[in-house]
């Protein structure tokens, strides 16, 4: 087993604005492209931009996934984005397509507290895969004949599992509750495109991950719409119970950020599935944990996963702790791996 070394962090400076929303305390998904930091938090309907300068990254860019494609719930309603790809010229980022539970909060009596854990709503925005082109660094509505895309509405994943032998009863199922809830995404282009691994935090199935592999391309009669080039596969991974929060291309393989399915605050493992092997069912044997992350209780949950230029990890939390916060933002960890070869 791999050991963690956090050698060092690096400052994520955020605009007043983000700042005041929380953008920093959700982070849930980052992915680096050059100098710059994709970051997504899930609880807007936004992608931001971080650019490395000076040994730290901030000049924040927001941008409105609503400005590039047309979101089923319409601007305002949060996306929950849980996982950004980036290849060449293309950012991909993914919602939850999960349900959502009512919270329960500090001051409720015991008859709404029971109300509220027996309502479960459905918001549409979460339910999307998107496409953005990048030009100069920026994603573009068009640029030539490349075009932002959604996969959404009855074409989503979700429902598209609706005859699944495996995931189709967890469907009504909210995230939280060991329902389904994609918290991560992959891409690996080929001469076909791009294949994209969606990880799953939950279901879990008797200890058992899941992964789709699936491969969007552009509708052939509305190039501002996705669909399926093939059917959808899965792939099951014995992650020892525990479900998936993030993944990052290695080079031809992946590294899984995984963590609890439900509401807990830990193990966090950084685990290495080396290029696809044994797809289908992947045993223990065919899977190599490479980091023990630390995870605070109740705070400093590890949520997204990225590699940078000079082989390292860069790891962003949801509920940064208070030694994590800064004036302007929150600390990443930079993460050294043993023995990744």
């Amino acid at each position: 087993m791999g050991g963690v070394h956090v050698e060092d962090r690096v400052e994520l400076r955020f605009h007043e604005g983000a700042q005041s929303a929380g953008t920093h305390e959700n982070l849930s998904a980052i992915r680096q492209d050059g100098p710059y930091l994709w970051i997504a938090g899930d609880e807007t309907a936004t992608i931001e931009r971080l650019t490395s300068r000076d040994g730290v990254y901030d000049d924040q860019r927001t941008f409105d996934l609503a400005d590039f494609v047309d979101l089923p719930a319409g601007r305002e309603a949060e996306a929950d984005i849980e996982g950004l790809a980036r290849t060449d010229g293309w950012l991909w980022a993914v919602g939850s397509h999960s349900l959502k539970r009512k919270r329960l909060k500090p001051g409720h009596s015991a008859d709404k507290a029971r109300r509220r854990l027996a309502t479960v709503v459905r918001e549409e925005n979460r339910f999307v895969l998107l496409r953005l082109p990048l030009r100069d660094g920026e994603p573009v509505r068009e640029d030539g004949r490349r075009r932002a895309a959604i996969l959404s509405g009855q074409d989503n994943l979700a429902d598209m599992l609706s005859g699944d032998p495996h995931l189709a009863p967890f469907l009504k199922l909210p995230g939280k509750d060991n329902g389904l809830d994609i918290e991560g995404i992959a891409a690996q282009p080929d001469e076909h495109g791009d294949r994209l691994y969606v990880g799953l935090r939950g279901p879990v199935l008797r200890g058992w991950a899941v992964l789709l592999e699936i491969r969007p391309v552009t509708h052939p009669r509305d190039p501002s719409r996705l669909r399926l080039a093939e059917p959808y596969r899965t792939h099951f991974l014995d992650l020892d119970g525990l479900g998936i929060r993030d993944l990052c291309p290695y080079g031809d393989d992946l590294l899984i950020l995984t963590g609890p399915s439900m509401d807990l605050d830990g193990p966090v493992r950084v685990v290495r599935w080396r290029n696809g092997s044994a797809g289908g069912v992947v045993t223990a044997l065919d899977l190599e944990t490479v980091a023990e992350l630390p995870c605070g209780r109740g705070e400093d949950h590890p949520e997204g996963l990225a590699v940078l230029d000079d082989g390292r990890l860069i790891v962003v939390y949801d509920s940064p702790s208070p030694d994590r916060r800064t004036a302007a933002g929150v600390y990443a960890d930079l993460i050294r791996l043993d023995r990744l070869a």
